[in-house]
């Protein structure tokens, strides 16, 4: 009876263990299921010019913001420099071998980068562009087809800016540009806006126009020869906010007074310039926004969803007057 008596009480004991054994079973499966689902996540990167600019810092946290919302793992890869457009290439390449699913790109040249992207496409892997636009003639004859473009109408803003430049003149005045690269479409863009605030103004005479590359340094030595050249120079329009301090860094050394500049991204530094009297205006372009929103695009594609095949996001004019009266 004392056999049959263990035998029964083993019997309930091991039915009763029965759910807390089924949950030992699920805990274990658990921490499978979530890596499970973390080595799923869609990956997606992000491929900028470089990070040595704020506006590229500041693209990449609307980035990170994307992917906490959506879910996504975001890879962050750059060139060395704005000019560094060999170093964005083989960047496709590494990401197509390495089958992410997704690149959001912001291309430091219109044309260039235009056959790997096609290479990537082909891989399957989803390609969204931001901020400078490919050249969409030469996309379509490299079969590069269905990517979403999301920036700024760089034309439009840069005339506002330069528009703004030339109220009140009402004399001969002599003005500048200092351009980005020449083969990338913003900086054309950006250019052809202050040719047509320029022309607009009788009194205003276009006296030089010099690529500095984005970069800082550069501009300082464009604005060097231009200022030599053309010392009379009272208006100068900068592609970015980059080229407008290096320009101003000359104009400070130089001593040179009285020329009214503007840059373009309204970064930090540029708004500090204008607090100080050597920045007339800049152009917001919503860095943050175009990161977010490229890697959003990214996410509908994925899900089979068709975003819409431009998106041009508002600029505003920050101005140094605006500044001094508290606006943001």
């Amino acid at each position: 009876m004392r056999w049959r008596l263990l035998l029964l009480i083993g019997a309930i004991a091991a039915l009763a263990g029965m759910p807390f054994l089924s949950a030992c079973r699920d805990a274990s499966v658990t921490p499978e299921t979530t890596a499970s689902k973390q080595a799923t996540r869609p990956r997606v990167a992000l491929v900028m010019k470089t990070l040595t600019s704020p506006f590229f810092v500041e693209m990449e946290k609307g980035a990170r913001r994307a992917e906490a919302e959506l879910g996504v793992e975001l890879l962050v890869k750059t060139a060395a420099q704005e000019t560094s457009i060999e170093q964005q290439i083989a960047i496709i390449d590494q990401l197509t071998r390495a089958k992410v699913d997704a690149i959001v790109i912001a291309p430091g040249d219109s044309y260039r980068l235009i056959p790997g992207l096609k290479k990537a496409q082909e891989a399957g892997i989803v390609v969204v562009n931001v901020d400078n636009r490919l050249d969409p003639e030469f996309a379509r004859k490299q079969g590069l087809t269905q990517v979403p473009f999301i920036s700024v109408d760089n034309r439009k803003a840069v005339y506002g800016a330069a528009k703004y430049l030339t109220e009140g003149i009402r004399e001969p005045t002599q003005a500048a540009i200092i351009e980005g690269i020449r083969s990338a479409s913003n900086a054309e863009d950006r250019k052809q806006g202050a040719l047509q605030a320029f022309a607009e103004n009788p009194h205003v005479t276009v006296v030089g126009s010099e690529s500095a590359n984005w970069k800082i340094d550069d501009a300082y030595e464009v604005a060097r020869k231009l200022f030599t050249a053309h010392p009379r120079i009272k208006l100068l329009v900068c592609a970015n906010d980059m080229m407008a301090l290096g320009a101003i860094r000359y104009l400070q050394e130089a001593r040179i007074r009285g020329v009214k500049v503007t840059g373009y991204d309204a970064l930090e530094e540029a708004r500090q310039a204008m607090r100080g009297g050597w920045l007339a205006a800049s152009v917001d372009q919503q860095a943050g926004q175009q990161g977010f929103m490229g890697v959003t695009y990214a996410v509908r594609l994925l899900k089979g969803e068709k975003p819409p095949a431009d998106t041009m996001l508002d600029t505003k004019l920050i101005t140094a007057k605006g500044l001094a009266k508290g606006e943001k």
